[in-house]
């Protein structure tokens, strides 16, 4: 019997992955647009659905994708209410950027660059000037900051408008490299509790006639990994999460505007074989393979030297219908990273790079026994993790 053409399925065409919508759509886009109704320099308006006002607040809740929102109608009443706020009342949401992860995230928030400008892009990345990775969320092994991102924030080109800038979280991360680099500007408000951060930011809010405050909140993202967001405890932490929306919308001063948005959404994956891949254990995924970069659904691959093009046709060919896996330069021409890459930032990227399109991941049990055992994960370009809300409320 002769095999036939459909025996051999074709892997993922890079160019059916959904790209993010920078310039127009994505969180990227998000303070520029509201520096830039504020009167800032060198901002400009990129999401033309929203409204200039006054006093802007964006309160970022980590791993609260669109998706997850709009899942859990009994668990989240009053973000429910402003689903088709979303956009300016479009009804729509944004677009994380790629890697949908927490460090690249909160850099294209801060400064309002895609990651291939701001040179985050990814968990762990390759250090060129070390050949190390480095944990970006984490900044392990330490790098300088300023020259890891040397862009301004949007909060520091605000301050330095006369704009009231702040950003009210916890103590914590006052004075880590990740918020020295991405979210710097202005006065940080170390506060404990989600309720005192909440009273804080509407607080800095009403401090200027013209104020720009960022608050976060982490607890539902933690939740989310450890127990996954079909948990009871990801749910309870969901129902928090709305009252201090709530608490924060119903103590917004004069002309403000109150965007809540998130860094990524996240899925559930199953723990067997089918479903996690393990790149320790396989032999043909770790042939010519130096490093391993990103996380599960987003990989950084280093190959070797003289290797690339052989980890490119192995990686292909065992992940290529679950995985959209692209070479350096065909990542970057199907612009995952945005319509530009910064010199600094080409060689942080992988040789290989490979994004989920199915609930699966490819774990790493032997050099990542943490990130291996978490039930929730994010990172790809699929709807539930690269979605994410703009939910607005006007005072």
């Amino acid at each position: 019997m002769t095999q036939q053409a459909w025996d051999f399925p074709e892997p993922l065409a890079v160019a059916s992955a959904p790209v993010p919508a920078y310039g127009s759509g994505s969180l990227a886009d998000l303070l520029p647009t509201l520096a830039a109704g504020m009167g800032v320099p060198g901002t400009t308006a990129a999401i033309p659905e929203l409204t200039p006002a006054d006093r802007n607040c964006v309160f970022l809740i980590d791993g609260l994708g669109w998706e997850q929102i709009k899942a859990h109608p009994d668990e989240a009443p009053y973000l429910h209410t402003l689903l088709g706020s979303s956009r300016g009342g479009t009804g729509r949401p944004l677009t994380a950027g790629y890697p949908a992860t927490t460090a690249t995230s909160l850099a294209s928030v801060g400064t309002g660059l895609p990651p291939g400008a701001h040179g985050l892009p990814g968990y762990t990345v390759r250090n060129p000037a070390t050949g190390e990775l480095m944990n970006q969320l984490r900044w392990q092994p330490w790098t300088a900051p300023g020259v890891w991102q040397p862009y301004p924030t949007v909060f520091q080109l605000a301050h330095k408008a006369g704009v009231h800038a702040a950003q009210v979280s916890s103590p914590t991360f006052q004075n880590t490299p990740l918020t020295k680099v991405a979210l710097s500007g202005g006065t940080f408000h170390g506060r404990l509790t989600g309720e005192e951060r909440m009273d804080c930011a509407a607080e800095q809010l009403a401090a200027g006639d013209r104020s720009l405050v960022y608050t976060y909140y982490a607890e539902l993202d933690g939740a989310g990994h450890r127990y996954g967001v079909a948990s009871d405890t990801w749910r309870g932490q969901l129902m928090y999460v709305d009252r201090l929306v709530q608490r924060l919308a119903e103590q917004l001063p004069p002309r403000s505007a109150l965007y809540v948005t998130a860094d990524h959404g996240m899925i559930d994956v199953p723990f067997d074989e089918e479903h996690r891949i393990d790149f320790d254990a396989d032999w043909e995924l770790s042939a010519g393979v130096a490093l391993l970069g990103g996380e599960g659904r987003a990989r950084h691959v280093y190959a070797v030297p003289g290797a690339a093009g052989d980890v490119l046709t192995c990686w292909r060919e065992v992940l290529g219908e679950q995985f959209w896996v692209a070479s350096r330069e065909e990542a970057i021409d199907a612009g995952w990273f945005g319509p530009r890459i910064d010199e600094r930032v080409h060689a942080r990227l992988g040789d290989v790079i490979a994004a989920a399109r199915d609930d699966v991941l490819l774990i790493a049990s032997e050099r990542e026994p943490k990130e291996s055992s978490m039930v929730g994960n994010h990172g790809s370009m699929t709807p539930a993790e690269q979605l994410v809300p703009l939910l607005e409320v006007r005072s």
